[in-house]
């Protein structure tokens, strides 16, 4: 199991942080600040480290700077609310894996540490399954799908390169894993890269690489991801977000299968399987003029379009028991069944977030769900215009202000601020018995409603 540190002076912030990387299967520990951070570094092993920039005394940089020094392979992600490509930059050049900011989904952190993961040592030794521990099914009875399955699967033992595309969430991702498990590259790199993700500034050194002293803070050589993934498989996600300068370089890349790195006095040949997705119309973005014709066709050998999950019918039972059986495990909780006319509702319900959206929305109803059955409310799905139904007749004020009614994708805190306040109501406010049925402390729930701003002192009941 993989184990990773977290640093970050806000409790609430690091408890989310430490308890969504848990839910996806890693070990975790976590620091106060950055001296603790530094500590507990030197007394064992982080495949991984996680800190947040701004911490009193010692920043995140500062923390950075000391992993370095002690591990210089140790890959680390920065994270911060405010970033500048000036700040970004000077990351990246200290040797930060992974810059992201705030706010973020929980699917980006997990991105992001997956994919230091599998371009740090584990990946070049091959050791991709054991460092990329995401779900890697595709769960359907959709004859499409299984049709794009066998097709993937018939293509998979090739070099040729396949253009995924799809709209969000249908999980495109995954689907380029499963080229990889099937082709004869399996035991070799994956390496993953956002292009969505990364400064166009920045994304030239991540993709190519650069030599020692290529620039300022260029303090040691840094192989790109194309070389990182030499003898495997390269995934290029979001290409369409890809500068289109840059785009060319790309495509001189693909056609001489050698790359520049920055400062580099020679060529560095390079075996790359290249799989791309897009949720993007390329056709568009080149009567656009911000994607390249020639990169197209030299991308779109082998094309898939995965259909969104409204014409996937067949598969929300299926998706909604796995989601159901996931974070019921996950969370130690009973699995609930749901009432006819959730069922009705996510039937007739247009999915635009796809498969990633019915997760959410399964996460969210195994945690608010108390009574074993779920209700339409508490699936609170969107209407065409995005925006949250109405609050049933019957919740409270708090419930009805809470911000996870509201038509934005709910963060951890979100989640836990309705899970206590809806524990809270059901026990008319006794803090003692409400922390019982949450299994925490009462302190931990005097501290969590001084967060939120409720003060208790003259209504004390525990």
């Amino acid at each position: 199991m993989k184990q990773i540190l977290i640093a970050d002076d806000d409790l609430s912030m690091r408890q989310a942080l430490a308890e969504s990387l848990e839910s996806c299967g890693f070990e975790v520990e976590t620091a106060e600040n950055g001296a603790d951070a530094l500590q507990k570094f030197q007394k064992r092993k982080f495949e991984v480290v996680v800190t947040d920039m701004r911490m009193p005394k010692m920043t995140g940089m500062d923390v950075l700077r000391g992993i370095k020094k002690i591990s210089p392979q140790t890959p680390v992600i920065l994270i911060t609310a405010y970033g500048t490509v000036k700040t970004a930059v000077e990351a990246m050049k200290e040797g930060a894996a992974e810059f992201i900011m705030k706010p973020f989904s929980l699917d980006d952190l997990e991105f992001a540490v997956r994919n230091v993961l599998v371009t740090n040592k584990d990946a070049e030794e091959g050791k991709i399954e054991e460092a990329c521990p995401a779900v890697t099914e595709i769960i359907t009875r959709d004859p499409a799908i299984i049709a794009i399955l066998q097709l993937l699967k018939n293509v998979a033992q090739s070099k040729s390169t396949v253009l995924i595309y799809g709209e969000s969430g249908t999980g495109k991702e995954l689907f380029a894993r499963y080229v990889y498990r099937h082709g004869n590259r399996k035991n070799m790199p994956f390496v993953a890269v956002n292009c969505a993700a990364i400064p166009h500034n920045l994304l030239e050194s991540e993709m190519f690489g650069y030599e020692k002293g290529a620039f300022t803070g260029a303090l040691q050589k840094k192989p790109g991801k194309f070389e990182l993934a030499h003898g495997g498989t390269l995934l290029l996600d979001e290409i369409s977000e890809m500068d289109i300068q840059l785009q060319a370089k790309l495509l001189r890349v693909i056609q001489e299968a050698e790359v520049d790195r920055l400062g580099g006095k020679a060529p560095v040949p390079i075996d790359v399987r290249i799989i791309a997705t897009t949720n993007a119309e390329l056709k568009q973005r080149i009567e656009e003029k911000t994607f390249r014709e020639d990169l197209y066709y030299r991308l779109n050998v082998i094309p898939v379009k995965i259909p969104p999950l409204r014409e996937r019918g067949d598969d929300i039972q299926l998706l909604v028991e796995h989601f159901l059986n996931k974070y019921s495990h996950i969370n130690e909780k009973p699995k609930p069944a749901l009432k006819k006319e959730s069922w009705g509702l996510m039937q007739n319900y247009p999915w635009p977030g796809n498969v990633r959206e019915l997760e959410n929305v399964m996460e969210r109803a195994v945690l608010v769900c108390n009574s074993g059955l779920i209700t339409p409310e508490h699936l609170s799905l969107e209407d065409g215009l995005g925006a949250r139904k109405a609050v049933p007749a019957g919740k409270t004020a708090q419930a009805a202000a809470d911000p996870t009614m509201a038509g934005e994708d709910k963060t951890l805190r979100d989640m836990e601020k309705t899970i206590i306040f809806d524990t809270l109501n059901k026990v008319q406010g006794n803090r003692t018995k409400a922390s019982k049925i949450l299994g925490i402390s009462v302190r931990t729930m005097r501290n969590k409603l001084h967060e939120y701003g409720f003060d208790m002192a003259d209504d004390e009941r525990s």
